[in-house]
């Protein structure tokens, strides 16, 4: 994991928060050796109860470590899998510090507990190279201002890039008259040694242009056919640039199982998703909607008041704007606002934290995650293997806009899925850049 040390055994020593963002961690450091200070078994016995996903990793760690000490001693090197893999221990005490963290930095707080652990393993081994691995960056921080080597937790990271993939390309020597054919039949089998510039690759969306026309498209690699992409109203939402229309497209394509929509706020994304979602209601029995239960302050949900559904709903407001603001496209007495309010009340459209499809099978539902970006990549994991029959899973969120604290552009969950499952014959991907919320929402992602 680091290119400038010499390849000898390292140690490295783990936070709390590297756990709670994947429990199987311990197990990908290859050769080399494995600390875990106690203060981060205090604090994962702290996360242990609850139903979300912190909890479940918070459990499953601790079920690992038991599992794989077994009767030895927690204190002593204790083997992770044979000779390819490396050793863990439990640091404990750490007396006779040279260099104290928490008398430098304070008492009282595990963190600083957790530099000591490092100090200790760099003074009883200094031959050894000694990482301290956290998704906390101010923790990275204070290591670092103690001489401590300090590094991300870099497993489920994609590599960043100034060009991120959009789902979508152009093309602006294309053939008139092959442009012509795909007007009127809607699709054309296209054979690429026509054209040696344009790159194919399966599900991706097309701006074909000729000298005097241009089209929407999308490559089916299934069959080989450049596919018309037209731009339809589907239940009151009518989309309003290319990007708008490459996403219903994605939404309303049978044979996309999976679809992921990322831009900024106001391009969107939620509001398509759902659209498209109700235009096939008669396709699948339930719509759900969700998003991660994310506090914007440091008070946990609990101090709300009401039962769990009143507490999940102020953060669930964003998904019922959309849904209503779908419903005033119509008249009261029009019978597709009558259809919305009747799905609600049969609980046909169901908004639910995410925390409740734990160890559940969802068949014959289209699931729409807003906010992914503030999923790990082992959350959205999980969400996915949830999928039963008949199931169709939308992503939206905006990477640039993450409000967990140990997430990033690149570790982020929702980044992680369109990096892995890019070219698969069931995924496709949408970027939305164009804003259409409205002319202020636009000039504040702009210019503030």
């Amino acid at each position: 994991m680091i290119s400038n040390l010499k390849m000898i055994r390292k140690i490295f020593v783990l936070d709390t928060s590297v756990i709670l963002y994947d429990h199987n961690a311990i197990m990908n450091f290859e050769e080399h050796d494995v600390a875990i200070p106690i203060p981060v078994l205090e604090e994962l016995d702290e996360f242990k109860k609850g139903s979300d996903i912190k909890n479940f990793e918070a459990r499953e760690f601790i079920r690992l470590l038991d599992k794989k000490a077994q009767k030895k001693k927690l204190t002593d090197w204790i083997s992770l899998n044979g000779e390819k893999r490396g050793k863990f221990r439990v640091i404990m005490a750490t007396p006779g510090l040279n260099v104290d963290a928490t008398e430098i930095y304070g008492k009282g707080k595990k963190d600083h507990s957790i530099l000591n652990a490092a100090l200790f393993l760099q003074e009883k081994q200094p031959d050894r190279p000694v990482i301290l691995v956290t998704k906390d960056i101010n923790l990275r921080l204070k290591a670092k201002g103690l001489d401590i080597h300090a590094e991300d937790y870099l497993t489920g990271r994609v590599k960043e890039s100034n060009n991120r993939f959009s789902g979508r390309s152009e093309h602006s020597k294309f053939s008139e008259k092959d442009l012509q054919v795909l007007f009127e039949q809607k699709n054309l089998n296209f054979n690429s040694k026509k054209i040696s510039n344009l790159k194919l690759e399966s599900n991706l969306f097309y701006i074909l242009k000729s000298s005097k026309k241009s089209a929407l498209a999308f490559f089916n690699g299934g069959s080989n056919n450049m596919e018309l992409v037209e731009k339809s109203n589907y239940y009151g939402i009518q989309p309003r640039n290319s990007e708008q229309a490459f996403a219903l497209h994605a939404i309303m394509n049978p044979s996309i199982r999976l679809v992921t929509l990322t831009g900024v706020a106001g391009t969107g994304k939620t509001l398509l998703a759902l659209a498209g979602s109700l235009e096939q209601r008669r396709d699948f029995k339930q719509i759900y909607l969700a998003r991660p239960i994310v506090p914007l302050s440091n008070r946990d949900i609990g101090f709300l008041p009401g039962d769990a559904e009143q507490k999940i709903n102020p953060y669930m407001q964003p998904l019922w704007d959309n849904l209503k603001f779908i419903k005033n496209q119509f008249g009261e007495r029009d019978r597709n606002y009558k259809q919305i309010e009747e799905m609600v009340a049969n609980e046909k459209i169901l908004v639910t934290p995410l925390a409740y499809i734990r160890g559940r099978s969802l068949s014959n539902v289209i699931f729409i995650v807003d906010e992914a970006q503030n999923l790990t990549p082992h959350e959205i994991k999980t969400i996915i293997t949830r999928a039963g029959e008949n199931s169709k899973f939308i992503f939206t969120g905006d990477v640039h806009q993450i409000d967990t604290p140990y997430l990033d552009e690149q570790s982020n969950g929702l980044s992680y899925i369109v990096d892995r499952l890019r070219g698969q014959s069931i995924y496709a991907h949408v970027t939305l850049e164009k804003g259409e919320r409205s002319g202020l929402a636009n000039l504040a992602n702009d210019l503030l």
